[in-house]
């Protein structure tokens, strides 16, 4: 008799609670019953690799509910019920140039933020053009290109740094500038700095200078663009050309441009020389 009646609990026991999943249903991690992972940092929404949970027991229903009832298997190896986490990196302090040290940039943008203000925002227009006229050496003149290119970034360069910036219409063509860029380029030496200088610097051949000194920027693969970046690198010229200490309205600046292509004896077309001057052309 206890043999019996030992072989129907044993028998028994699994379908009334006791030791697992019914027949049919699959075993799976239920979803909601595990608590959340504690976290001390920010939550990503990857799951993990290779740390699943373990199977979740079920009440034993009858077969067929049970198979209906149950929510479709899930693939155990990847880990559905934590949310990943992943160190958040410190966030890296913010780093200034050297050319925004020297222009107080850091300063200015506290200033705006202490009074509830934003920095410049950038500001369309065109400027005016340039004819791209040519040498009497053959030389490359202002191109309208050239123009647009060293306004576009001289404003960046301002704006990015919480500086006004100078209205597109205001960046003028400057013939006069031009002019002396011809002279430069078109000296007879083979060394491209030859005549390369502010007044009072000669040329080779000794034909005294023409046309109005400016800033100087110059090299191969030269851009307006690329000018506008050396003048804002160079202590001096940041400080004639960009003039970041000046708190007037920008509505009245004016910003001279000129850049002449190639040179004598053998410069080639993509040698360019720039000149720009703040004030009135």
């Amino acid at each position: 008799m206890g043999a019996v009646f030992g072989t129907v609990l044993a028998l028994g026991l699994p379908f009334v609670g006791g030791g697992g999943p019914s027949i049919g249903a699959p075993a799976y991690a239920g979803e909601g019953l595990a608590g959340p992972v504690a976290a001390t940092t920010a939550l990503v929404t990857e799951g993990r690799i290779g740390d699943t949970a373990a199977a979740v027991a079920v009440v034993s229903t009858p077969a067929v509910s049970a198979i209906a009832a149950a929510p479709t298997a899930r693939d155990l190896r990847v880990d559905t019920e934590h949310l990943a986490q992943k160190p958040v990196p410190k966030p890296q302090p913010v780093v200034e140039t050297p050319a925004a040290k020297r222009a107080g940039t850091a300063a200015r943008q506290a200033a705006r933020a202490a009074a509830g203000q934003s920095c410049p925002a950038a500001i369309g227009g065109a400027p005016g053009g340039a004819p791209g006229a040519v040498s009497a050496g053959g030389v490359g003149g202002t191109t309208s290109a050239d123009l647009a290119s060293f306004a576009q970034a001289f404003n960046a360069i301002r704006v990015a740094n919480c500086l006004e910036p100078v209205p597109m219409a205001n960046f003028r063509y400057d013939p006069c500038m031009e002019q002396r860029l011809f002279w430069i380029a078109e000296d007879p030496s083979p060394d491209v700095n030859s005549a390369w200088g502010h007044n009072g610097t000669p040329r080779s051949d000794g034909l005294p200078a023409v046309g109005c000194d400016g800033n100087l920027a110059g090299g191969s693969g030269n851009t307006g663009a690329t000018v506008a970046q050396k003048w804002w690198a160079s202590a001096s010229h940041q400080k004639a050309l960009y003039r970041p200490s000046y708190a007037g309205s920008t509505s009245g600046v004016v910003i001279c441009f000129a850049m002449v292509h190639g040179g004598l004896p053998n410069d080639g077309a993509g040698f360019a020389r720039a000149a720009a001057r703040w004030g009135g052309c």
